[in-house]
């Protein structure tokens, strides 16, 4: 398992990768809340085939940007931040969204619980001690069966499958470079990543509703999602292990 290390040894290691799709009217908001929240922290923006000026504004807040010509959707653009983090020599990645959901003040729970090592990827959910508002019932109801269903696969709670809020530390980070899913890319990666051994860590954290845009996944097919997403993952068990990447605790 990870051994705990010092909060400013982690966060000095540390980059924040932030997927934006068309969000010109949020990602400033959320960039500026990263630098009083963490001061002079490293982050990067992937800008997914983004139409608007999300690319300029984030420049005009001092992020790098990594322009991605042509959408990928999530699963791919959350990738290619993991690779930019290994090329770029840092050890640890925090994922925010840029649509303002993931408040950057929660950000030191993540660190902290991750500090204390022994797990690969520290989870912000909104299901912890308090329970959270979602934007629909839909949306609650396919979030819950959903969870049961994945925390029945990875042997371990899953009380927020869906949330993008993480932390995660090498050599998850290898693994998820190289191999990362894209159309369902947060419930599968806890399937294939608990399939390889690593170990994972929820940490119960504030949410907001998103400040600007729209999700991609509708309120009517957020059932149609869960069911999708659950066939997927019974296909994923019957993939083999990777060895190259596999980790045994």
């Amino acid at each position: 398992m990870n051994a705990p290390v010092s909060s400013d040894a982690l966060l000095a290691r540390t980059v924040v990768i932030i997927p934006a799709f068309n969000e010109e009217a949020s990602v400033g908001s959320v960039l500026d809340e990263l630098r009083a929240a963490l001061p002079g922290v490293s982050a990067v923006v992937i800008s997914d085939g983004s139409k608007d000026s999300t690319k300029a504004v984030a420049v005009s807040r001092g992020a790098a940007v990594l322009d991605i010509p042509c959408n990928l959707g999530v699963g791919g653009t959350v990738q290619a931040g993991f690779q930019y983090a290994i090329r770029n020599g840092y050890d640890y990645v925090i994922r925010i969204d840029a649509d303002g959901q993931h408040p950057p003040t929660e950000i030191p729970k993540l660190m902290a619980a991750m500090a204390e090592g022994g797990a690969d990827l520290v989870i912000g959910t909104r299901f912890g001690n308090t329970r959270q508002r979602v934007s629909t019932r839909f949306r609650y109801l396919g979030i819950r069966v959903l969870s049961a269903f994945l925390s029945r696969i990875c042997r371990s709670p899953v009380t927020d499958p869906t949330s993008g809020f993480w932390m995660l530390s090498r050599p998850l980070l290898d693994y998820f470079a190289n191999y990362y899913p894209s159309e369902y890319p947060e419930p599968e990666a806890l399937a294939l990543m608990r399939r390889q051994g690593y170990a994972y860590r929820e940490v119960p954290v504030l949410f907001r509703l998103r400040t600007a845009g729209e999700s991609s996944i509708k309120p009517w097919g957020t059932v149609y999602y869960a069911i999708k997403v659950g066939l997927a993952l019974v296909v994923d068990r019957l993939r083999e292990v990777n060895q190259r990447f596999a980790k045994v605790h």
